[in-house]
C-alpha cells in the first residue's frame, strides 16, 4: 500500500509539475505577443484561442489530483465537533468515495465530449489561421479521472488503516 500511496504522491505532483509548466509557458506566449504587437505592430495570431483553450485548461484540470492529494479542497466542517472521531473518520470516508464517484462522472461526461470535438475536428480559426482546439478536450476528463483516483485511494486507505493512523482528529 505504501508503494501506491508514493506513485500516486509523485503522481499528483507531476501533474503540479505539469500544470506550473503550463503558467510559465502562457506567461511566455503572451509576453511575447505583448512584445512582438508593440515591437512589429503584429500580434501572434491565436493567442487568444491558445491561452484559454490550452493553457487555461491545463492549469485549472490537470492539478486536481495534486490538491486532493494535499487536501487543499474546500472543506466544510459544519457539525464535526458534535460528531465522535469514529463517526468522522466513517463521514470522511464516505466522502472520499462520493468525491470519486462524482469526478468518474465528470471524466465520463468530458471523455464523450472530447470524443465529440475529436471525431468532428473541432478547431477556432482566427486571422486565417485554424487553430485545432479538440486535443484541450482531453485533459478535463484526464485531471478529472486522475483526481477520482486519488479521492478513491484516500477513501481506501481511511478505510484500511486502524483508526488514529493519519487522519484528521
Amino acid at each position: 500500500m505504501d508503494r501506491l500511496e508514493q506513485g500516486a504522491g509523485k503522481l499528483a505532483q507531476g501533474l503540479a509539475l505539469i500544470g506550473s509548466a503550463g503558467i510559465l509557458l502562457m506567461l511566455a506566449h503572451v509576453g511575447l505577443d505583448v512584445l512582438t504587437r508593440n515591437l512589429v505592430g503584429r500580434p501572434i495570431p491565436a493567442t487568444n484561442e491558445i491561452v484559454s483553450g490550452y493553457y487555461m485548461v491545463l492549469i485549472a484540470f490537470l492539478p486536481l489530483a495534486w490538491v486532493e492529494r494535499r487536501g487543499g479542497m474546500v472543506s466544510v466542517e459544519f457539525i464535526d465537533f458534535l460528531l465522535s472521531a469514529e463517526t468522522k473518520r466513517r463521514s470522511d470516508i464516505f466522502v472520499c468515495f462520493y468525491a470519486a464517484l462524482v469526478y468518474g462522472v465528470l471524466a465520463w461526461v468530458c471523455w464523450t465530449t472530447a470524443m465529440r470535438a475529436f471525431r468532428s475536428g473541432s478547431f477556432v480559426e482566427t486571422l486565417g489561421l485554424a487553430v485545432p482546439i479538440w486535443p484541450s478536450y482531453f485533459l478535463l476528463p484526464l485531471g478529472f479521472i486522475l483526481a477520482a483516483g486519488i479521492t478513491a485511494l484516500k477513501g481506501y486507505i481511511l478505510l484500511t488503516r486502524p483508526m488514529g493512523h493519519g487522519e484528521r482528529k
